[in-house]
């Protein structure tokens, strides 16, 4: 595609779309980083967005033609919002559409399933990412990483369950090339680190790499459930818990070849980020 003109990544002071910004911008291309504050985002211009004040939507979608999708955060229903707006996008010129959404949830299913269903309806050039649980769950500001700082302990409802976890920077890596290759790839990226682990097989890795222990410890549905519905409404916490519970029946456990085929190089395992990311123990 020519990018003639600027590409607008929402939620460009998050975990993705922060990644998304900053390679788009090392590659030279004009960046609108979107976020509720505006908030700063080197190589980018950052504009205000706000997916539930539609008065944000129209500035931040000048001279853009192509977008990334960060669905807003806590939603069940994120179509409500997101349809609208992308309907906005098209007419203002947007060509190219590149939907952040999950390998959990398929075209149609709940949440942004249903954004990744009509996205082919509204952009011919268009791409769903579909990652894995992100590996960053463990190490940045997530309620999994904050239990094994404060008390060297993980808890889900995904049993011994395997998941191919994968790293923040090879999503957005991937992103990047969604954003821009020559043709859009027009399907759904389902992208995976190189391995499947458990949550006792992550435990493991945090231990040996930090020095710290780190245990596994397994909770039932409805504990899940409501110890996510604490930080966040309960249809999404229950949604949460749903798929974890999902994770310990096998629907994780799988591979794909999605980071080496676009971008030339393989996927980080858990053992490489954790040792790049975590600062070990330090000796008594």
């Amino acid at each position: 595609m020519t990018a003639t003109g600027a590409a607008l990544v929402l939620g460009a002071t998050g975990t993705v779309g922060s990644r998304v910004a900053a390679r788009l911008a090392a590659r030279g291309s004009r960046v609108r980083a979107a976020s509720r504050r505006a908030a700063p985002v080197d190589g980018a211009e950052s504009v205000r967005f706000d997916w539930y004040d539609p008065a944000t939507w129209a500035s931040a979608l000048s001279g853009v033609d192509r977008v990334h999708l960060v669905a807003p955060v806590d939603s069940a229903t994120p179509a409500d919002v997101m349809l609208p707006f992308l309907e906005q996008a098209r007419a203002a010129g947007v060509r190219r559409a590149v939907l952040l959404s999950s390998s959990a949830i398929p075209a149609g299913g709940p949440a942004v399933g249903q954004v990744h269903e009509a996205l082919p309806g509204l952009f011919g050039e268009w791409a769903v990412l579909r990652p894995s649980w992100f590996m960053q769950n463990f190490t940045g500001d997530h309620l999994h990483a904050r239990s094994i700082r404060e008390e060297g302990v993980v808890r889900t409802a995904a049993g011994e369950g395997r998941v191919a976890f994968v790293d923040a920077d090879d999503i957005a890596a991937v992103a990047v090339h969604a954003l821009t290759d020559v043709p859009a790839p027009c399907t759904d990226l389902v992208v995976t680190g190189p391995e499947a682990l458990s949550h006792t097989d992550v435990a493991a890795v945090l231990t040996e790499v930090t020095g710290r222990t780190v245990v596994h410890r397994p909770l039932g549905y409805e504990e899940m459930r409501d110890r996510l519905a604490a930080s966040m409404p309960l249809e999404y916490a229950a949604m949460l818990a749903g798929l974890d519970r999902a994770n310990a029946g096998g629907a994780e456990d799988r591979t794909t070849d999605t980071v080496l085929r676009l971008t030339g190089r393989p996927a980080s395992s858990f053992r490489d980020h954790v040792t790049r990311t975590v600062r070990p123990a330090r000796a008594v």
